[in-house]
């Protein structure tokens, strides 16, 4: 990893309001039984919270649909996303969607399917 930030390890305590989008992001995974759900808050503290999207015509990661919701709500900015998934590691593509709304240095949070939180990296 070049010029990309070490991802960093998870704390004991997670912040409450992380906790919270990582606990939306795992309920509409649930709810939806997709592979994996996300959320994110915005600049004012709003949340959107999304799937996978997988059409024919159109296929968006959990975390790429929720930052399009966010844009299309006007959000200006991020201040933290969560992907809940069995993936090991954030896809480039989700930590670039992240990145240009929130800046390379948006905490990007991913827990496991129990909602347990494994990493954290910045967007960059």
């Amino acid at each position: 990893m070049s010029d990309e930030a070490a991802p960093q390890t998870p704390a004991d305590s997670i912040d409450p309001e992380d906790k919270k989008i990582i606990t939306l992001a795992r309920s509409v995974r649930a709810r939806n039984g997709a592979p994996e759900g996300a959320a994110v808050r915005d600049e004012t503290g709003r949340t959107y919270v999304a799937g996978s999207v997988a059409l024919e015509s159109l296929r968006l990661s959990a975390l790429q649909t929720a930052v399009a919701m966010a844009v299309a709500s006007g959000a200006k900015g991020l201040e933290a996303a969560a992907v809940v998934s069995a993936a090991e590691a954030v896809a480039a593509d989700d930590l670039a969607a992240v990145r240009d709304l929130g800046g390379a240095g948006t905490p990007v949070l991913l827990a496991g399917p129990d909602g347990t939180l494994r990493l954290t990296t910045p967007a960059s």
